[in-house]
């Protein structure tokens, strides 16, 4: 599509770092006024944890990049500092932790907070992928449906170029985004803090699970060539582990006083 958003003599503004960034913004003033509104987070206690959740996910989304592919990375150590590529997964699971031990010892309520950070991921994870979509990454398998999306600029990652494929960038930014308003509905209907989480962890889980049958970048990594990605492997963790939290979370929530 566009990898370059704008040009002004040697400043290259590329698309999908704008989208980025756009999408860390929207999210950290959200995160901000929520925690604010609802247990009183303070400006300073979102300005740390929007730096700490920025290398967290920096840090996890390059670490994770070394199951796709580990033998390249292992030999090739430097390509983890390029400014391409990033595993969402990775970015993810590294923050969950981060952001558990910052409520903690910034005394907020961990799963109510929980459940406004995963309205906060859909934001910054929508745009994020709005992004990809620009450079080119992510892309999927060819298609002749009208969905098809054709990839000419040189500089883009699609592969191959001027073949209509599916836009599976956009099958996920609005997938994501769907499931931002149903968060959205749910929060205000919870029965429990750390619902919302929860089941943001397990739709997104599914829907990322189903999207990742589109996809044509093989380099992402498979457990079982061509049948189980990395994705997906990580998706069934992540829907086992949630569902049963939220099993015992609703159970504690109906039955306070149970042991």
């Amino acid at each position: 599509m566009h990898p370059v958003l704008f040009e002004a003599g040697p400043l290259t503004i590329y698309t999908y770092g704008f989208f980025i960034a756009l999408g860390a913004i929207a999210g950290a003033l959200f995160m901000w006024r929520q925690g604010k509104k609802r247990y009183g987070m303070t400006f300073d206690q979102a300005n740390t944890l929007f730096i700490l959740l920025l290398v967290a996910g920096i840090v996890g989304g390059k670490l994770f990049m070394l199951f796709e592919s580990p033998s390249y990375y292992f030999n090739h150590p430097s390509s983890l500092l390029s400014k391409n590529g990033f595993v969402f997964y990775g970015s993810l699971l590294v923050a969950i932790p981060v952001m558990l031990i910052f409520f903690r010892r910034s005394k907020l309520p961990v799963l109510g907070m929980l459940d406004v950070m995963a309205m906060v991921t859909c934001v910054v994870h929508g745009f994020g992928r709005i992004g990809c979509f620009n450079a080119g990454c992510c892309y999927g398998k060819p298609t002749q449906s009208f969905l098809g999306v054709v990839f000419t600029d040189p500089v883009c990652q699609a592969e191959p170029l001027g073949v209509a494929l599916h836009p599976t960038q956009l099958y996920e930014a609005g997938f994501v985004f769907l499931l931002l308003v149903f968060l959205f509905y749910v929060d205000r209907r919870k029965k429990f803090d750390g619902q919302v989480f929860l089941l943001y962890l397990i739709l997104y889980a599914v829907g990322r699970s189903i999207i990742e049958l589109f996809r044509a970048d093989l380099d992402r990594g498979f457990v079982i060539e061509n049948v189980l990605t990395n994705a997906q492997t990580v998706s069934i963790v992540v829907v086992v582990a949630a569902a049963i939290s939220y099993v015992k979370l609703r159970q504690k929530a109906i039955f306070p006083k149970s042991k």
